[in-house]
């Protein structure tokens, strides 16, 4: 109690002093601060995130935060950015909306962060979207595809960073209804707004085919009712809407009552490393040892960032080069190098906004429209619109776990608007010259 005490009045001081400064700018009185924003100094910037570390989200999420920090250790050791070295701070909310409150609160007013980057999780997320903007605090590339991030009007310093899942979703009922013509089809997706939204979008293309629509809690581990009630509506093909735990499961538990259906998986859990290392390790808790290659085969993706077996591509080059410097122990997954792009887009917003660095400024560069970065789809980023990556294209896994472009890149909106080719001409880290003096 005398604990719980304390932290509370904490946090309530914290929230005084906060509640004192005006747009969430205020005097830190530090030695050497610049005096502009919480957590800038004349050579510092300091950033915070929520990330699961443990709980049901854990397995393959974990290591996003590991990724960004390796790209931050690039960049400090680079110089920084306009003169500032990036600390990035890690909360583990365990993918529990309660106690992301906690930690982004904690991050806010008591650590006095800059900014919050890459916060994960739509049921998490989205109960600490209106304290951060409440307190004006800059809420950038949101690890989430959720609609609500894109809303200038009520969250102005929130900013989406993967493509939403409406836009994923139509481009995935699309290519159904090209490729798999009069197959029935199963949604499997995740209970909240990760299933809303992609419905939003497939709903466009196979309304029509859709025989069952089943719904997991990412609290339940057990998905034999959610599998079984698409094989027995005849489901030929199966939509899975999940974070990778729960495609590994969903497919664990299709080829445990020897039901075979063509798996289509959003990019939220289609990374084939990932899954290989899932799938091996809840095969083994089970006490059955699992060829997951065998069972990967043939499963078609999504995706926006380019793929980690894309050798001859200029961002994986460098991604590449930063893991074998900072995290060479760790396994390079895609998963791996959204956390890695994730921080280098944010290292970009950060030096178009200044030397003379305030939260205004970052939210300014961010509706600019000038960010570019790895993704094979542009962003949306406006000051109309604070949408990510605006589109994906289309892959399968080949028998030894790599991957086969099969759709090139397309764009949409999130709306009943067209399909149509994505053309973007990418720059390399070279032309972006993170590191070519001060803005």
């Amino acid at each position: 109690m005398k604990r719980t005490t304390l932290v509370a009045a904490a946090l309530a001081a914290a929230l005084t002093l906060a509640s004192c400064s005006g747009a969430g700018e205020q005097q830190t009185g530090d030695a050497g601060d610049s005096g502009t924003s919480p957590g800038v100094t004349d050579t510092s910037v300091l950033v915070g995130t929520h990330q699961p570390l443990t709980g049901p989200a854990a397995p393959g999420y974990s290591r996003i935060s590991v990724g960004a920090r390796a790209m931050f250790d690039y960049i400090n050791e680079n110089g920084g950015v306009n003169g500032r070295k990036i600390e990035y701070r890690v909360e583990d909310d365990g993918y529990n909306p309660t106690r992301t409150v906690e930690v982004v609160k904690k991050l806010v007013l008591q650590d006095q962060v800059f900014a919050l980057l890459g916060g994960l999780g739509t049921p998490t997320h989205s109960k600490v979207i209106e304290f951060l903007n409440t307190e004006k605090v800059p809420d950038l590339l949101v690890s989430s595809g959720a609609l609500m991030w894109d809303d200038p009007q009520k969250s102005p310093m929130t900013f989406g960073y993967q493509v939403d899942y409406t836009r994923e979703g139509k481009i995935q009922g699309d290519w159904i209804k090209k490729n798999l013509a009069g197959k029935k089809v199963g949604l499997m997706f995740q209970n909240d707004d990760v299933g809303r939204d992609s419905q939003k979008g497939l709903d466009q293309f196979i309304a029509d085919q859709i025989v069952s629509r089943q719904g997991y809690d990412p609290a339940n581990t057990d998905v034999l009712p959610q599998i079984s009630a698409l094989r027995d509506a005849g489901a030929e093909v199966i939509v899975c809407s999940c974070v990778p735990a729960y495609t590994a499961l969903s497919i664990l538990t299709s080829a445990k009552i020897s039901y075979r259906a063509q798996f289509v998986v959003s990019s939220i859990g289609a990374d084939p490393a990932t899954l290989t290392g899932l799938l091996q390790e809840f095969g083994k808790r089970g006490g059955t040892e699992v060829s997951a290659p065998q069972l990967l085969n043939g499963l078609v993706g999504t995706g926006y960032l380019p793929d980690v077996s894309r050798a001859d591509d200029p961002w994986i080059k460098l991604l590449r080069e930063v893991h074998q410097k900072y995290i060479p122990n760790e396994q390079l997954t895609n998963t791996l190098v959204f956390g890695m792009v994730q921080a280098f887009t944010f290292a970009q917003a950060l030096k178009a906004a200044g030397r003379d660095l305030t939260r205004q400024k970052l939210v300014d560069a961010m509706s600019s429209g000038t960010l570019e970065g790895p993704g094979l789809t542009p962003f949306g980023y406006t000051q109309q619109s604070h949408s990510g990556y605006t589109g994906a294209y289309v892959f399968k896994i080949n028998p030894d776990t790599t991957t086969t472009e099969i759709q090139a890149p397309v764009v949409t909106d999130r709306e009943n608007g067209p399909i149509t080719p994505g053309t973007l001409q990418r720059k390399t880290p070279q032309e972006i010259n993170l590191f070519g003096g001060t803005s």
